[in-house]
């Protein structure tokens, strides 16, 4: 048989090299010289060594793209090694770079100058005049915004809570060499700006998004924080000396003008005319409340002292809380270190995550005030909790605590829980203010048909807002009985049951009232979603006088457990079945007797033999080879391997897993084909049924192509039944780690089982109309979702999903709840370390939905199994790894890399296991293996310590292996060069094609080497091993650290 084979090698190569003469025959039948012959041939060499320089190009742009995708994608999960430990070029930046629009910003700055310019003289300057007798001779004589335009550092796009909306945060900087000059010519004042710095955190809201030109309706603009502003006044004491400006202060104009830039304050830029939710994108309602009980603190910083120091006092306290331009300060706590204020204050939230409490603690002075610490929370985190109650530690405060107890109040559309909020703020002992019920939002439009006090001269009109004792104003709107002032006003309301609002339209200059109205809040909590949006006609004014408002009231929530119950539940963790809710639910969910019985594939496609030759010339007499493919079916999923050209007994050593189920009848299909430019051949096919794996556990045999003349394929089958234990988890990622194949998907270490019962309490986001929902689950890129259930507050899906994992110690499971058209109504984080720490690797129960409604819930049942090899059962039984110092892998041990020349390896990790006692020349660190599937020697180069350095410069080593006797190109290898570095870390895979026996003849011989210079090839050698691979126990994979030893000692 063999001499056969040979036979018709030699015949082949006979054939391939007659072929060559073929031109020269066809050249003197045609009639054409030589010089015609060396040409054809010149310009066939051309095109033929072009076509392979593309596609070797291609090949490396590809591996190279697979590479950095795997990398990126390990350290993004968290996979990866620390951030000193990665290569370079990977990156993870918050924000997207921005410089294409910095250029368009600085290519129009001058005409933004232009803009100002017209702006300040034409708009700013007649208000400011119109503002206060004193400023009618106000102008502005000077209008530069200098060369420097503003700079945008990065731009970040986010959902927006709503689809007619888009989020953009723009981190900008503005260091310019603004000049603006004003003149008050009645006090010979000049003043002006010289130089100016913003620099903060711009967020842009697109919205509402339209079907027409210019698809944006509106632009709004604010700071979510505080940015901060520097700006260099010029002639600031002559403009304050004016009468009415004289109880101001620089620092109290920097403010206002701070102020004036953060939220609630927003600067709306309309796109379309007539845009009629412009008073609502100005204002809109808020996100929710935050109800801040300040406590007290403990162990403040001493800051009174006494003759000169020596004498220590205490200090008196008081705290400023700040939310935006809402600041409020409690009352001073004389001579106390552990001041207790309790004290309740209230805070609209607009945008949540970003907005932050800032609270700063002072001992208060009669000349200034000294800081005793601060402290920031964003109110997100509220958000999550519902309830925070902690003490904060205190930033330049020492040892400085607060005591803060935070509640997050929902906005509530309906007043069927008012009665349960009045009654629970009747036990609240608030100070300084009784605890809030709900809020109300008055949206002032516009008015019609406002009286003359005299005839002829049209009114100044403003509105006064009022409930109780707080009043707010409206802007002036000069000369008209039509005015538009687009304004709205926020209230607090203590019980809504029995307060009114009071309106008053007034004529500014003589404050004469034009008109009132006063409405019963009563009449809110009767319509329809708590909203009046309609005219009212005004008392005490014309016949036709009418107001255009809209006016929102909405119940505060606490969606919390009361005081003395029980804390509430972290995200991740089950519910009791008390949290449950008043109605009868199930405790746990109810899987059918199927579900998690499922088991993982894992498919070696190792090799095929003896296939047909479809590649054929001239009609079948020259014969040619195949550049054969497979294709594997199994359990509806298929996959491909790679194409191995032109070869007959081609080589793939390729893994595929797959998640199948013990359903009679199915097979794991195989089937072979050649690639061709049109259609590909049928090369053959063979099936193992399923059931035989299953019940065999492991197949590994030759199998025979069907429908063909000849060729077999030998392919492994193994039946992996997931374990629910984590006692073999370490040895399974170690032992994956080593049979990881050169191409294809990290080997899966565990199958994770998700039974998805049903929700509870879902938000209702279109009133009382419950919607049609359904879950999407997520691991990795690995996503699935349920049946859309019909509308309902409580959907029932009872569907199992399974999913393979990699790396069970950093994965988690995403899960969403959405509407029909993608809404989401919660979501639930699940991270599976939680899995492996709980009884039987298995939660069971419900589970809060963050972002949800208030009491929104799920019930799931979410069970982990360990993927348990043979080749981990076998490790597990023996001994450990040979050696004394010898250690697996961590399942911890992060990252990947991939080495010049070498396969993926999973990086060892410096506290994996102790490094013993370096020798005179240092130590190298090996993994020596015999990997049978694939009949491969496997050596995995990791590190170098405490290398000796032969110069006064550090030296840039390399560790080159020779596998000996033979020292030709094919038994060689070497790693990638570390630059100056006396510890280097390599991590990186080599392997050779030799048999067990002969590897058990052989010698490996590592040498680590050092560049000399850039422009030489002379290497230096810093020391070498010398390993009798007979004496190395091949079969177990032991990673030793070996003491180097000088190059001219003998081996």
């Amino acid at each position: 048989m063999e001499r056969r084979g040979a036979g018709l090698a030699a015949l082949g190569a006979l054939g391939r090299r007659l072929l060559w003469a073929l031109p020269a025959y066809a050249a003197g039948l045609l009639g054409l010289g030589a010089g015609a012959l060396v040409l054809a041939l010149a310009l066939y060499a051309g095109w033929r060594r072009r076509r392979r320089a593309r596609e070797r190009g291609m090949m490396l742009a590809a591996r190279l793209q697979r590479d950095e995708e795997a990398a990126v994608r390990a350290a993004a999960a968290g996979l990866g090694a620390a951030r000193g430990e990665l290569p370079a070029w990977v990156s993870f930046p918050d924000v997207e770079r921005a410089e294409w629009l910095n250029k368009v910003l600085a290519q129009a700055w001058p005409f933004f100058g232009q803009y100002m310019e017209k702006l300040l003289v034409e708009n700013i300057a007649p208000s400011i005049r119109a503002s206060n007798t004193h400023l009618q001779t106000f102008t502005f004589t000077k209008v530069d915004m200098g060369e420097k335009p503003l700079r945008v550092l990065g731009v970040r796009a986010h959902p927006g809570a709503h689809k007619k909306q888009i989020l953009l945060d723009l981190n900008i900087s503005y260091v310019g060499d603004v000049q603006i000059d004003v003149e008050v010519k009645k006090f010979y004042c000049k003043a002006g700006v010289k130089g100016m710095q913003l620099h903060g955190m711009l967020r842009i809201i697109l919205e509402p998004l339209l079907g027409d030109v210019p698809i944006v309706g509106a632009l709004t603009m604010f700071f979510i924080r505080r940015p901060i502003l520097d700006i260099n006044w010029t002639g600031m004491t002559n403009l304050l000396d004016i009468p009415g400006l004289s109880s101001m202060s620089d620092t109290m104009i920097m403010d206002a003008i701070s102020s004036y830039l953060v939220l609630p304050n927003r600067l709306l830029v309309p796109l379309v005319p007539d845009l009629h939710e412009a008073a609502q994108l100005r204002c809109p309602l808020p996100r929710g409340v935050v109800r801040v009980h300040l406590r007290g603190a403990r162990d403040l910083r001493s800051k009174d002292r006494f003759m000169g120091g020596l004498v220590e006092g205490k200090s008196d306290p008081y705290a400023v809380l700040r939310v935006g331009t809402q600041v409020v300060t409690s009352r001073v706590i004389d001579d106390n270190l552990n001041p207790t204020w309790d004290e309740v204050y209230e805070f609209i939230v607009h945008e949540v995550p970003g907005q932050e409490m800032e609270v700063e603690l002072f001992d208060k002075d009669p000349d200034q005030d000294d800081l005793l610490g601060r402290m920031k929370l964003d109110f997100g985190e509220v958000l999550k909790a519902r309830v925070l109650d902690k003490w904060f530690p205190l930033q330049e405060g020492g040892q400085g605590r607060l005591h803060l107890r935070l509640e997050w109040l929902s906005l509530m559309s309906d007043a069927s829980k008012l009665d349960q909020v009045l009654e629970r703020n009747r036990t609240i002992v608030a100070k300084p203010d009784p605890p809030s019920a709900a809020i109300l939002v008055v949206y002032l439009d516009r008015a019609e048909d406002l009286p003359m006090k005299k005839p002829g001269k049209e009114p100044n009109p403003m509105v006064q807002v009022s409930v109780q004792d707080v009043t707010r104003e409206s802007k002036v709107v000069y000369n008209t009985s039509a005015p538009v002032w687009e304004d709205a006003f926020r209230f607090f309301l203590h019980d809504p049951v029995n307060q009114d609002v009071d309106i008053q339209v007034k004529d500014d200059p003589r404050q004469s009232s034009l008109g009132s109205l006063s409405l019963p809040l009563a009449r809110l909590l009767n319509s329809p979603e708590l909203t009046l949006d309609q005219p009212f006609q005004l008392q005490h004014s014309g016949p036709g006088s009418r107001l255009y408002m809209k006016l929102v009231l909405r119940v505060l929530f606490l969606d919390a457990p009361e005081d003395g119950g029980p804390p509430p539940t972290p995200s991740g963790q089950p519910d009791s079945p008390a949290t449950t809710g008043g109605t009868h639910r199930p405790t746990h969910a109810s899987p059918d007797p199927q579900f998690g019985t499922e088991h993982v594939l894992r498919i070696h496609l190792l090799e095929a033999e003896n296939l047909i030759a479809k590649d054929n010339f001239f009609k079948g007499v020259v014969r040619g080879r195949s550049d054969p493919y497979a294709k594997v079916r199994v359990a509806g999923r298929v996959f491909r391997s790679r194409v191995v050209k032109e070869d007959l007994n081609p080589r793939w050593n390729e893994v595929y897993e797959a998640i199948v189920d013990d359903v009679p009848g199915q097979d794991v299909e195989f089937d072979l084909f050649d690639k061709d430019i049109d259609k590909d051949d049928f090369l053959g096919r063979c099936k193992v049924p399923l059931r035989r794996v299953l019940s065999s556990r492991i197949v590994d045999e030759w199998l025979p192509l069907e429908e063909v003349k000849s060729g077999r394929l030998h392919v492994r089958l193994e039946n992996l039944a997931p374990s629910p234990s984590a006692a073999l988890l370490e040895q399974v990622l170690h032992t994956n780690s080593l049979l990881q194949p050169a191409r294809g998907e990290e080997l899966s270490a565990a199958l994770l089982s998700v039974f998805v019962d049903r929700a509870a309490d879902l938000l209702l986001r279109k009133g009382s109309k419950p919607p049609a929902t359904f879950a999407s689950l997520a691991v990795r890129d690995v996503s699935v979702k349920t049946k859309t259930c019909t509308p309902s507050a409580e959907p029932v899906w009872d569907e199992g999903f399974s999913f393979l994992i990699k790396r069970p110690h950093v994965e988690s499971l995403e899960l969403q709840v959405k509407e029909e058209g993608g809404q989401p109504l919660g979501a639930l984080s699940l991270p599976l370390p939680q899995l492996l720490a709980s009884e039987g690797l298995a939660l069971d129960g419900w589970f809060p939905l963050a972002g949800g409604g208030p009491g929104s819930q799920i019930l799931l049942r979410a069970q982990l199994g360990v993927l348990v090899s043979q080749q981990v059962e076998v490790g597990a039984s023996s001994v450990s790894l040979a050696g004394g110092d010898a250690a697996p892998q961590p399942a911890e041990a992060p990252g990947e890399e991939c080495g010049t020349g070498g396969l993926r390896q999973r990086l060892l990790p410096a506290d994996s296991h102790p490094e013993p006692a370096e020798g005179p020349l240092g130590r190298l660190q090996l993994t020596l293996w015999y990997y049978g599937e694939e009949r491969k020697l496997v050596a995995i180069v990791h590190a170098c310590r405490k290398l000796r350095a032969v110069s006064k410069e550090l030296p840039d080593p390399y560790v080159s292996l020779v596998l000996l006797p033979d020292r030709s190109r094919s038994t060689k290898r070497k790693t990638s060069v570390q630059k100056k570095t006396l510890n280097p870390d390599f991590n990186e895979r080599f392997e050779w094609d030799v048999s067990l026996e002969e590897a058990s003849r052989r010698k490996l011989e590592a040498n680590v080497k050092s560049t000399v210079s850039f422009m030489s090839r002379e290497k230096e050698v810093l020391g070498k091993i010398h390993l009798d691979l007979a004496q190395v126990d091949l079969s177990e994979g032991g990673t030793h650290w070996y003491e180097l030893r000088d190059e001219r000692s003998s081996p």
